[in-house]
């Protein structure tokens, strides 16, 4: 999880460049630009789409810095003006989907009797740490992220990712909190499935080795 200090430093950063401070400017590019491209990607798909996204975020930060009234909620102010980046660019991109999956598509489908597998919200530190942070299985999940619809993607993103609190999710999608706990919660039960399909996989190919 993102530290206390992390947070901490975030805000001073936040107030160095309202109080015009010249070397906040890079500094907080090198915290800012890593997470916001990472999220961008996730949204859009594509890198292309995503450098832009960054750029212009970043760009929009500096240009409407004077709009932010409280430095503690940057993280959040920050993620929505790159929400509002992403969301511009997917209605205009040439990578953009013709059509998003439903992510009944992902949920644990019912039988004709109305019974069927039950599934946990996934519990990602039920994960050794440094598995889940291993490329393949990290590649599943961020796989499985950018192919929930949009809404349920945004906050499994800024949630589960970048690590923002259920407050700060709703500020930056402007939301409610309820609908962040409601869209987390779809989210995590559609990627436990698809995480258990390809844990599920993954043992299977290991016992006819």
């Amino acid at each position: 999880m993102a530290s206390a200090q992390g947070k901490q430093e975030e805000i001073q950063l936040a107030r160095d460049l309202l109080a015009g401070k010249a070397e906040a400017f890079d500094r907080f590019v090198e915290v800012f630009r890593s997470r916001i491209f990472q999220y961008a990607l996730m949204m859009c798909g594509q890198r292309e789409d995503a450098e832009e996204v960054t750029q212009d975020t970043l760009f929009k930060v500096f240009e409407s810095l004077n709009q932010l009234r409280d430095p503690e909620r940057v993280r959040a102010w920050v993620f929505r003006i790159a929400r509002n980046g992403c969301f511009m660019k997917r209605r205009k991109s040439v990578f953009a989907p013709k059509q998003e999956l439903s992510l009944e598509e992902f949920l644990p489908h019912t039988t004709g009797d109305g019974h069927g597998r039950k599934l946990e919200i996934a519990d990602w530190s039920a994960l050794p740490e440094e598995q889940a942070l291993q490329g393949e299985l990290r590649d599943v999940i961020h796989r499985a992220i950018r192919e929930l619809p949009e809404i349920y993607r945004a906050v499994v993103t800024l949630r589960d990712i970048e690590e923002l609190t259920t407050e700060e999710t709703a500020e930056a999608l402007d939301i409610q909190q309820d609908a962040v706990k409601t869209r987390l919660h779809r989210a995590r039960l559609a990627l436990r499935q698809k995480l258990d399909a390809y844990l599920r996989g993954a043992q299977a190919a290991a016992k006819e080795v």
